[in-house]
């Protein structure tokens, strides 16, 4: 058989094209040609990063896009609003970019299966369609997954209503080796309208049918992180870390990296610095900017803060700039506005990682040893923490004062605490080998994804 040509899709956020263009990068390694499909909006950005370019020289990932079916001037960050729309127009989209593809050169380069995001398996029934194979990876934690496969038990028990809002308060726990889960901290609860809560819960709902189509559920997990999660759905195939390759680097960033952060860190003590970083989609309002940017400076110790700049993420003109405060001296610190990230915690100099516990940074951190300090923002971030702070034991949580606020002395305290704790740093650097093992040449996840490849080329 020629070339297998594997066309991934991504849910449209830089937390999900990331995971999927490191597989991507797997797969090229093992000989395949992927068509990565960014919508429109995303193809763009990530163009934009890469200073015009398509595809990296060499490389057999080749960036394509088809729309989100949203008007330039609409809001990217209304979830609800951009699913609603993508269910609506992306499918027969994808379905003629796929038949253009297999019509070319006499379909002999043609598109043998996809490999979607779960928050886009409808991709799987174009694929159905189409004759050709599908498959899915989950983003976030396979926990997330779980809960989600388990929402018709969650109504059974009255935990929730038929349109995912709670029905009783306090915790759960899915099965007894799966962290407790605060009913008001299901990923979809954390939208303030009740549309967009119900309109991501059915959609949620919906992706889960979607992904039966398939008996391929990949993750970048593994079996020693959330045992419970998978043995309660035994379909997904744990194959993490999925950890970048150097010479792909920059390939499905929104924002370019600023790698001037690394020449800085080989400048700093080992174990000195703290990494700061909050993904793609951490709003913050003025009083919190401010509080974490003097307890930064009150830690007296270097930081590396990644800053986005007049947050572009927004397009409907919303920014997330924030003035300094005066008292801000930043003489310790170095504020970048989008960081090479598993270069970063790689580097001996970082101590720790303040971070808002999305999946993708909760790997890197785990996967690299270090501890972290939990700053959840929404979504499945909760339950992540949750993991590292009460499973795991690899990282501490902040409190909150009175206003909801975490005040700078909270967070200079924490820092303090956390690396003082020669347990949690035992534990992160035990947990790292742990995990790493598992893509050695005979680890579990090698053999998972040799298992996968397999199947891709049959």
């Amino acid at each position: 058989m020629g070339l297998k040509h594997v066309l991934v899709l991504p849910y449209p956020a830089q937390g999900h094209v990331n995971p999927l263009m490191h597989l991507s990068q797997k797969l090229v390694q093992h000989g395949c040609k992927v068509t990565f499909v960014n919508t429109e909006f995303n193809h763009k950005r990530v163009v934009n990063a890469m200073n015009g370019k398509v595809s990296l020289d060499g490389s057999k990932v080749e960036l394509v896009s088809v729309p989100d079916g949203l008007g330039p001037e609409e809001d990217r960050n209304d979830h609800a609003g951009l699913i609603l729309s993508m269910e609506r127009t992306m499918p027969s989209d994808l379905e003629r970019l796929i038949r253009d593809i297999n019509s070319m050169d006499g379909g002999s380069n043609g598109i043998t299966s996809i490999i979607c995001d779960t928050y886009m398996a409808w991709g799987l029934e174009v694929a159905q369609k189409l004759g050709i194979k599908g498959a899915i990876i989950i983003p976030s934690s396979a926990a997330i997954l779980a809960l989600e496969d388990n929402i018709p038990k969650l109504i059974e028990d009255g935990i929730m209503d038929s349109d995912g809002l709670p029905i009783k308060k306090g915790k759960f726990q899915l099965t007894p080796n799966m962290p407790n889960v605060n009913i008001a901290d299901m990923p979809w609860s954390c939208f303030e309208d009740d549309f967009s809560k119900k309109t991501i819960y059915h959609y949620l709902a919906k992706t889960i049918k979607w992904s039966h189509l398939s008996d391929w559920w990949l993750s970048n997990t593994t079996q020693e992180l959330e045992p419970g999660a998978l043995s309660l759905c035994p379909k997904i195939l744990p194959i993490g870390p999925i950890k970048e390759s150097p010479e792909f680097r920059s390939l499905g960033q929104f924002w370019r990296e600023d790698h001037s952060c690394l020449t800085w860190l080989d400048q700093q003590p080992p174990c000195s610095v703290i990494y700061v970083a909050f993904g793609s989609s951490t709003m913050f309002d003025t009083n919190q900017f401010k509080e974490l940017a003097l307890g930064l400076e009150l830690t007296n110790r270097p930081f590396l803060w990644v800053v986005r700049d007049e947050d572009s993420n927004n397009s409907n003109g919303n920014t997330n700039h924030h003035k300094y405060p005066d008292e801000f001296q930043c003489t310790k610190g170095k504020i970048v506005k989008w960081a090479p990230q598993q270069m970063v915690l790689k580097h001996p100099a970082i101590a720790c990682f303040i971070s808002h516990c999305g999946w993708n940074s909760t790997m890197d951190g785990v996967s690299n040893g270090v501890p972290f300090l939990c700053w959840p923002y929404f979504a499945d971030q909760v339950i992540d923490k949750t993991y590292i702070c009460e499973v795991w034991k690899v990282g501490l949580g902040f409190d909150e004062d009175e206003r909801g606020i975490i005040s700078r002395w909270e967070i200079k305290k924490k820092v303090v605490e956390l690396l003082g704790d020669e347990d949690i740093k035992g534990r992160s650097k035990k947990m790292k080998d742990m995990v790493m093992n598992n893509i050695a040449k005979d680890g579990n996840s090698t053999h998972n994804f040799n298992k996968f490849m397999k199947w891709l080329s049959e």
